[in-house]
């Protein structure tokens, strides 16, 4: 009945719309209509039908706004799930601004799953980026602030990036459709760049582990769940296959394991650990067959879960204590024993163990290595698998909750906090035990049995080998000891260049580059004034213009003003 109501609206449409009417609800309403807006916009997804709809003309564009295939049901199913829990979580925390600005956050993730062409997916991709800052900067503080904008440049930035590879696909080939895109071409160099900066490729990484944390008890959880899994859902989508992505997923799941060891700050150390879980996704997304992409989304679906958990217990310990600095924690079982049970459920779950939901998606993507003849990269994988079991399956609950007492006899989480950990550990459990529901909803049909004697016996040998290693290292205390610290990662080379670059600038290098610019721009104005012909006389900028122009005008004037700030 909803389904045949709202017919081809995306689902995205629902949370953005109802979020508008979050700030106008008193108490216990607000509570509920937002509540049910996930669970309305759910009932949706469950009753559309497979195929294009909601085609949409617009100048001389054929957008598609709602592209429905089991690639973007899963990623719409798990989107909503988290949204749901994202709002139980945050209940009680934060105001009308940042309930709103979830929602439509949400929503704009949504809507970009469901995108069946590259404009749409532009517009929803940069409502992501604009709504989610506020996250960060609803912490009030200005670590926060100067960080929700150097989030907001560089994700505004990868907008901008998008935007022109899809320029550039329509010249070339007449068509915006989001299909399988060929990395050859400049068109699609700059939407592969656009993808993974928001997917937090090497190098292009740092955004994420300096904003998260950053933001608010509720932001951090909200944040996991989506700018990142949108970014894998789009390489799979456009990229699956593309032989590149191997290595770069290798390194991604490596290199964040020495970081997070020696991190004192617990969601900064959940931070790199994201980011190596993602490098499980773009492997299997690299590899293409049917079994590795099925995993890549298998891995997507219950990451989403229990990073959730684990942030949400990470937030519940701020927010009863004011840090999650692991130097400033400990003995917090004793008052908080809901929160560390929840808490290691999370952190079996992304360790892997048999009958939780890390290891029947993870092993997934570790089997179509395999068979892939991928033997170097299973290895590395090997080896990823084992350092997030130090980094995130122990010491995050180890530090938290116990080593050392440090004194401090909080109380345990308000309930709403407590229920949003409980679904969310039911599922990861639920996952890991009975994975065929999970398996039945990937995009292609794959026979799969992850609770095989190897699978189980290699796994558990991975992990007493891993906890035996950490055991070793805390005794002879060469493990390195949570102090207060700052980790200087790869971000301190853009600083350090950008600051160069600034120096450098003199009068003939600016006009050197006000040249460039205006040639780009008049070959731009040139394609505009062809899209837009039908619009009157000549002056492109002096007509009136529609209001979904004006906004991709207002993005690229925006995205080149605050470059131009940071740097």
């Amino acid at each position: 009945m909803i389904a045949e109501i709202l017919g081809d609206v995306s689902p995205g449409l629902i949370l953005i719309l109802g979020a508008l009417a979050v700030p106008f609800l008193p108490g216990k309403l607000r509570t509920a209509w937002m509540l049910a807006l996930p669970v309305l916009a759910f009932i949706q997804v469950l009753g559309l039908d497979h195929g294009l709809h909601g085609a949409l003309s617009v100048f001389d564009l054929e957008l598609t706004t709602l592209r429905v295939d089991r690639l973007s049901l899963i990623f719409g199913y798990i989107f909503l799930i988290a949204t749901f829990l994202g709002v139980l979580y945050g209940i009680h925390v934060g105001g009308w601004m940042e309930h709103t600005a979830g929602l439509i956050y949400a929503g704009s993730a949504l809507g970009a799953v469901f995108a069946g062409d590259l404009m749409t997916l532009f517009l929803f991709w940069e409502g992501t980026a604009i709504a989610s800052v506020f996250l960060i900067w609803a912490s009030r503080t200005e670590r926060a602030l100067a960080a929700g904008t150097r989030y907001l440049v560089v994700q505004v930035g990868s907008g901008v990036l998008l935007l022109a590879g899809t320029i550039i696909h329509y010249g070339q080939t007449g068509s915006i459709a989001f299909d399988s895109l060929e990395l050859e071409s400049t068109a699609g160099l700059l939407i592969f760049i656009a993808f993974g900066i928001k997917c937090a490729f090497p190098f292009l990484h740092n955004w994420l582990q300096d904003a998260y944390p950053e933001a608010t008890v509720t932001g951090t959880v909200m944040l996991s769940a989506f700018t990142t899994k949108l970014a894998v859902y789009s390489l799979a989508r456009g990229f699956a296959g593309t032989e590149i992505l191997v290595p770069i997923g290798a390194a991604m799941t490596a290199f964040p394991i020495f970081y997070a060891v020696i991190e004192n700050d617990l969601r900064r150390v959940l931070a790199y650990s994201l980011n190596n879980q993602l490098g499980f996704m773009v492997v299997g997304i690299g590899i293409g067959t049917d079994l590795a992409v099925s995993g890549a989304a298998a891995h997507a679906f219950c990451h989403i879960l229990y990073k959730a958990l684990l942030f949400m217990s990470m937030g519940a310990v701020l927010f009863r204590t004011g840090t999650v600095k692991g130097s400033e924690l400990g003995g917090l079982y004793k008052t908080m024993p809901w929160t560390t049970g929840f808490c290691i459920v999370g952190a079996a779950s992304i360790s892997a163990f048999p009958l939780f939901s890390g290891f029947v998606s993870k092993s997934l993507i570790l089997s179509a290595a395999l068979k892939g003849e991928y033997y170097w990269t299973w290895l590395v994988l090997l080896f990823a698998s084992a350092g997030v079991f130090h980094h995130s399956g122990i010491k995050i609950p180890f530090f938290a909750f116990f080593a050392h007492d440090s004194g401090r006899r909080p109380r345990e989480a308000p309930l709403n906090m407590l229920l949003a950990m409980g679904i969310a550990a039911a599922l990861c459990i639920g996952i890991g035990v009975f994975p065929g529901p999970l398996y039945a909803i990937l995009p292609y049909d794959v026979t799969y049995h992850a609770y095989t004697l190897e699978h189980v016996v290699t796994q558990l040998q991975l992990l007493v080998l891993s906890a035996l290693a950490f055991t070793v290292l805390m005794r002879t205390g060469i493990y390195p000891p949570e102090l207060r610290s700052t980790n200087l990662d790869s971000d301190w080379l853009w600083r350090g260049l950008g600051r160069i670059l600034a120096a450098h600038f003199d009068d003939r290098t600016t006009q050197a580059w006000a040249r460039v610019a205006a040639r780009y721009w008049h070959a731009l104005e040139r394609f505009i004034a062809t899209l837009y012909r039908h619009h009157g006389p000549e002056g492109i900028l002096a007509r009136n213009w529609p209001t979904g122009s004006m906004a991709i005008w207002t993005t690229i004037l925006l995205a080149a003003y605050m470059i131009l700030a940071y740097v």
